[in-house]
């Protein structure tokens, strides 16, 4: 549904039930609608997440910047498998690198992706 569409009817109705002015909270509802690009944004990020080797990577860069040959050795996986998860977290802006010399070496971009890790793992434990 575009923004310049009214809602379907059945919709509608229920918020006329709910509402004394359905228009007004339609328009106010458009209004909370978040930026695009900020739903992107996020939506780069958990799709990063969404995997469990980059999961791996991250929480083993919690303790220590790491060269992309001792994380193939942590996700027991070849050079070429590594490079992809790296770049789909550098891509979400999860992980940063640097260059010395031939090696690359890889460190948390910001650790708030620890504050986001964590709490995953307190909404599980909660359940």
């Amino acid at each position: 549904m575009s923004r310049s569409e009214s809602p379907p009817d059945e919709v509608y109705d229920a918020l006329a039930r709910l509402y004394d002015d359905p228009e007004a909270r339609i328009a106010d509802l458009r209004d909370t609608r978040p930026p695009e690009r900020n739903v992107a944004d996020q939506e780069a990020v958990f799709k990063a997440l969404a995997n469990e080797d980059r999961l791996r990577v991250l929480e083993t860069l919690r303790k220590s910047e790491c060269c992309g040959c001792e994380l193939q050795v942590v996700l027991d996986a070849p050079q070429s498998t590594v490079a992809t998860h790296l770049r789909k977290l550098k891509k979400a802006g999860l992980v940063k690198s640097r260059k010395k010399g031939k090696w690359s070496y890889y460190r948390i971009a910001d650790t708030a992706v620890f504050e986001l890790l964590d709490l995953a793992r307190a909404i599980r434990e909660d359940t």
